[in-house]
């Protein structure tokens, strides 16, 4: 039994990767909402399938489980002939875009002219020419931008020869190329994007998964509804994740990560009115944590496909996922739950004195109840530490979006012009 359910939940991650994969290879230009659609079902269909099998084969149990197993196993074999990647037209983030002229030409190195457009290790680059190039020049008409260009990278060649400048090579790819996955392990981007989805959706699992005690100590008894409420408002995030960040790329050429600063800030504010437990505030911090929640799984896989590549984005993204379980390991099995456990010591405590006959009787019956914590103090301060986490994730989410602000600029600012 235990084979087979961990054969049955790792399957799922090869649903997420081949139906991402291929969706993000062939609609490169919607990576937002092509990912938020994706994982908002993903999310959804569990749901779905509940109600399916309520209305058909309740209470039969093993057609529950022969269904969740042939289902999925028969549409994936009946696309797996007609849906696959399409020829994608590589984007290059460089400023030589557009067709080189003749003067440019001869300008180049020999290697860049005898393979145009494909990345050499050995390559010898001028990035120099980047880094001097005046911010005007991408404004001017490509005739004369080229003209531009090339009399800077004369003269880099001039005073390369001379000794003056040094000649760099190029040592991997660069942002917005294709990386593997170890390439990618040396690059800070990956980590602050990992770090950055560990505390935010670390956070919000935590939410989740202890989101009946927490109903039950602010004293509401119909703890599902709080867990229907979270799973729609997350499907909802997702979807609107996705379209959120893909407007910040596409009509203002900004690093998508702005939209995930975003959720965590909102996230933050989410946990407060978890740790204050107002009325109401169940409802509300259910509502932002779901969307800020849902929002990370539409925008983390776009992100990463747009700086590290898509010819080994299955990798890349299943690496990020990791992310959720480490966080929730040590946010909710380590944090929360001892945190719980200390608030209910000490309300039991106070609860002897006046209980001594009720725990003699349940001695003598053996029965030995769990430990409950009742009120707001229960989840103060956990809530309190998760809102900083999330805040701590905002901050390294725009530390990223300030180092990916050229590589957007690059990809989608032309497409503005």
């Amino acid at each position: 039994m235990c084979i087979l359910i961990f054969v049955g939940n790792n399957g799922e991650t090869y649903f997420n990767t081949a139906s991402l994969v291929s969706c993000v290879q062939n609609f490169p230009k919607s990576r937002g909402p092509v990912v938020g659609i994706l994982k908002g079902f993903a999310g959804l269909s569990g749901a779905i399938l509940t109600q399916i099998y309520t209305m058909i084969n309740f209470p039969d149990q093993a057609a529950l489980i022969f269904m969740v197993a042939v289902g999925p196993a028969m549409v994936v074999i009946a696309l797996m002939f007609i849906i696959r990647p399409v020829g994608v037209i590589p984007i290059k983030l460089s400023f030589f875009d557009e067709p080189r002229d003749l003067v440019e030409e001869a300008l180049l190195p020999k290697p860049e002219q005898q393979e145009a457009g494909k990345s050499e290790q050995n390559e010898v680059i001028f990035s120099e020419v980047e880094d001097e190039k005046p911010k005007d020049v991408d404004l001017l008409p490509a005739s004369e931008r080229h003209k531009r260009i090339a009399q800077l990278q004369a003269k880099l060649f001039q005073a390369a020869a001379e000794g003056a400048v040094r000649v760099k090579r190029r040592r991997g790819p660069h942002r917005g190329e294709d990386f593997t996955l170890m390439e990618a392990l040396i690059k800070a981007d990956l980590w602050l994007i990992f770090f950055s989805l560990l505390l935010g959706s670390g956070s919000g699992l935590t939410v989740i998964d202890n989101l009946g005690q927490m109903s039950q100590s602010l004293g509401y008894d119909n703890t599902h509804i709080f867990v229907s409420m979270i799973s729609i408002w997350n499907f909802l995030g997702r979807v609107g994740g996705g379209y959120f960040s893909e407007i910040i790329v596409r009509d203002y050429a900004n690093p998508r990560l702005i939209s995930m600063a975003v959720a965590q800030l909102v996230m933050a504010v989410g946990h407060v009115f978890f740790a204050m437990g107002w009325p109401g505030a169940m409802y509300i911090g259910t509502l932002l944590i779901g969307l800020g929640y849902g929002a990370h799984w539409a925008i983390v896989p776009a992100a990463a496909s747009e700086l590290f590549g898509l010819k080994k984005f299955g990798a890349l993204y299943n690496f990020l996922t990791l992310a959720n379980p480490a966080g929730s390991l040590v946010f909710s099995g380590v944090i929360a739950s001892s945190i719980y456990d200390r608030e209910a010591e000490k309300q039991a405590q106070h609860r002897i004195p006046t209980q001594i006959s009720d725990s003699i009787l349940s001695g003598m019956l053996a029965v030995d109840e769990p430990l409950k914590c009742e009120g707001s103090v229960c989840f103060f301060l956990t809530s309190m530490i998760m809102s900083g986490f999330c805040v701590v994730a905002a901050l390294l989410s725009l530390i990223l979006v300030y180092r990916t602000k050229s590589v957007y600029a690059n990809l989608y600012g032309k497409s503005r012009t």
